[in-house]
């Protein structure tokens, strides 16, 4: 089985470039399956429902989400029906969507699960390790891919080394700059600390530079104008054994545009 990862997608130089490389991609490298994390993909903060089927027919098979999952308004009242996103099973509020959803590829139970960091954000409800745990007690899976939304490396490392046993795949995302640490982890699980984003690559993680330097420099209050021009796509490339279910190799992806 070969998993393709796609990094925080960023407004709507994001959206496009998920759209002009995802069905490339699936095809070139015969991917079975594609989470991407469509958290800022709305304007830098949250998803709509147009949004995600965008991301979909984009070629996206599961979107993961973070902490601005909840951001656009009404999204309580459509995310039941938006059965290929996760929303992190440890942020409030827990009453709308699902944390972790169990798909079919390749006759495998394949269960992704969305956890946020408990260092530096907000509204998390208890450390992802032990939401973790609960998710490995009850879901029914062969393989299980987590997207750690968190803000802290350390974090996202220390988590990747407590569950390398008992997962195949585990990405971070959040902080839009793409590590260049992808690796194997005790011989069964790919894992890189941050996917990186699909967004503007002149930017500040996405941003308008000039606006984020006043913030900085002036101590303005900014709105955080998403920046346009020319787009970068990051992700990876994830093969699982399919007698294993291991990992046995990762490829980082990153594309910028000409």
């Amino acid at each position: 089985m070969k998993v393709l990862l796609v990094g925080d997608v960023v407004g709507a130089v994001g959206r496009k470039m998920v759209a002009d490389h995802v069905l490339r991609i699936k095809e070139e490298e015969k991917i079975d399956l594609v989470v991407c994390n469509g958290e800022n993909s709305a304007h830098g903060k949250g998803i709509t429902k147009k949004i995600y089927a965008q991301l979909l027919n984009s070629g996206v098979d599961v979107i993961t989400m973070g902490n601005h999952t909840f951001s656009k308004k009404n999204l309580e009242e459509v995310i039941d029906e938006m059965d290929q996103m996760v929303r992190p099973a440890n942020m409030q509020p827990l009453e709308f969507g699902k944390g972790c959803r169990v798909v079919e590829v390749n006759q495998k139970k394949v269960a992704i699960t969305n956890l946020i960091g408990e260092v530096f954000m907000v509204n998390c409800t208890e450390p992802p390790f032990d939401t973790m745990e609960k998710i490995l007690n009850e879901i029914d899976a062969d393989i299980h891919i987590v997207d750690l939304h968190a803000e802290a490396t350390s974090e996202k490392i220390a988590f990747t080394y407590e569950f390398a046993q008992r997962c195949s795949i585990i990405v971070g995302t959040h902080t839009h700059v793409q590590t260049a640490d992808e690796r194997i982890v005790d011989d069964h699980c790919a894992a890189i600390t941050d996917l990186g984003m699909c967004g503007p690559y002149h930017s500040v993680i996405g941003r308008d530079v000039d606006e984020v330097l006043r913030r900085f420099k002036n101590k303005e209050h900014t709105r955080f104008t998403i920046a346009e021009g020319k787009g970068i796509f990051c992700g990876c490339i994830v093969e699982i054994d399919d007698d294993t279910n291991k990992a046995v190799s990762i490829k980082r992806i990153q594309m910028k545009e000409q």
